[in-house]
């Protein structure tokens, strides 16, 4: 079994493991995150509505949250590695296989449950955990950073390759060569392979899986941590979801759709690599409450601006910074507060409550445009839940930083 990197470590070894964390990150969340271009040739493909096919996509944002506490819980016990190979292979595997859907039940099966279930199982709960352990403690603010931002680069290498691939050979085969692709991240599961959660200090034992789902949940600031991450689910999976269709409303040609979620990608690098660095330098509650209200003030001003060409990717590129530099602070509020033993099963739990608001974000999208030809009403909501995030994380009560002084 590897066991975790000390201060004393060659600095290498340490970014081998980030290097292999997000690459994971990047082929699975840069997948997932490009579905969206195909959701008008999949309903032009199935005829099944736009309203069902986002249910399908809604299923996913649900299925990716469902088993990140479960795959956190598996890799607290037996290590990151089995976890991650099973997961990459099912990721693979749905996307694969989608093509060949024709009805909502079985786009809910590939899109829904295999490869969602399986970018959960490789997802951020356990790379985060698995690094977390690996790591110097020195290096772990950064760490998840550079983890999460695998995820962005991902997402913006990957929507112009399936933008250029659905053009030349189609949106089908376009699929599967994506399929092929996410299997490039299976050496990373043998490079993080056996890292199971360390000992509590003293000596206790870790506490099992329900103990500390139960210790957590009685932890008024883990709820209301959990509760801003829902909104933060709620904003990905609509933009993951419904930004291509957001940009074809504009009267902007297909590939603006492909590079505004490479803004995205491009952005939450920058964005979530600076978060990583800042977790270190100022309370985290209080970065995630400056990155709700910025998502609410971007939004706003979108909705008052002309939609231009420059102006779409403008707002991608704001949202990008936003993205997902949720998770570093979230993550290390999680460790702040219980410990790295069960982080990926805590994690994992917060993801969940993610993943419900991504739920509600891919579904509504479509159904409030079958219904009312627009996105606007989305909008709005998303306004609204932003400033209450913003509002939550303020009573949060975390403990000030090393540095601090502390009187008394």
């Amino acid at each position: 079994m590897n066991k975790p990197l000390t201060d004393n470590k060659p600095a290498v070894a340490a970014w081998l493991v980030l290097l292999a964390a997000a690459g994971t990150f990047a082929v699975t969340m840069g997948t997932r995150q490009t579905m969206g271009l195909f959701l008008s040739p999949l309903n032009t493909a199935t005829g099944i509505g736009i309203g069902n096919i986002s249910l399908a996509f809604a299923f996913g944002q649900l299925c990716w949250g469902l088993t990140q506490p479960f795959a956190g819980a598996m890799a607290d016990r037996m290590g990151a590695g089995r976890v991650l190979l099973v997961g990459a292979l099912l990721v693979a595997l749905g996307t694969f296989i989608t093509p060949w859907m024709s009805s909502t039940a079985g786009l809910i099966f590939s899109i829904g449950v295999l490869a969602a279930g399986g970018a959960g199982m490789a997802g951020p709960a356990v790379l985060m955990a698995a690094t977390t352990r690996m790591i110097p403690a020195r290096m772990r603010g950064l760490a998840t950073g550079v983890v999460n931002a695998g995820g962005s680069f991902g997402q913006f290498v990957m929507a112009p390759i399936a933008g250029a691939l659905l053009l030349a050979v189609g949106w089908a085969n376009a699929l599967q060569v994506l399929a092929l692709i996410v299997l490039l991240a299976l050496p990373a599961a043998y490079l993080l392979r056996g890292q199971a959660g360390h000992p509590l200090a003293g000596g206790q034992a870790p506490l099992g899986a329900v103990a500390a789902i139960a210790q957590a949940l009685r932890n008024p600031s883990y709820l209301m941590l959990a509760g801003g991450f829902f909104v933060c689910g709620f904003h990905v999976a609509f933009l993951g979801t419904h930004l291509p269709g957001v940009v074809a409303l504009c009267g902007l040609p297909l590939q603006y759709g492909a590079w505004s979620l490479a803004m995205l990608g491009l952005f939450n690098i920058v964005g979530s690599i600076a978060m990583g660095w800042a977790v270190g330098r100022w309370r985290m509650k209080s970065l995630l409450s400056l990155v709700y209200a910025t998502r609410a003030l971007a939004v706003l001003l979108f909705l008052l601006a002309p939609k231009s060409e420059a102006v779409v990717l403008a707002f991608a590129a704001v949202m990008g910074l936003t993205f997902l530099s949720t998770v570093p602070p979230t993550a290390g509020l999680v460790a702040k507060f219980f410990g790295t033993a069960n982080m990926a099963t805590l994690f994992g739990v917060v993801m969940l409550t993610h993943q419900i608001g991504g739920f509600l974000g891919a579904w509504l999208g479509g159904r409030v445009l079958e219904a009312s030809g627009n996105y606007n009403g989305v909008w709005y909501i998303d306004i609204v839940l932003a400033i209450g995030a913003a509002l939550l994380h303020l009573p949060i009560r975390e403990a000030r930083l090393a540095c601090t002084p502390v009187s008394g």
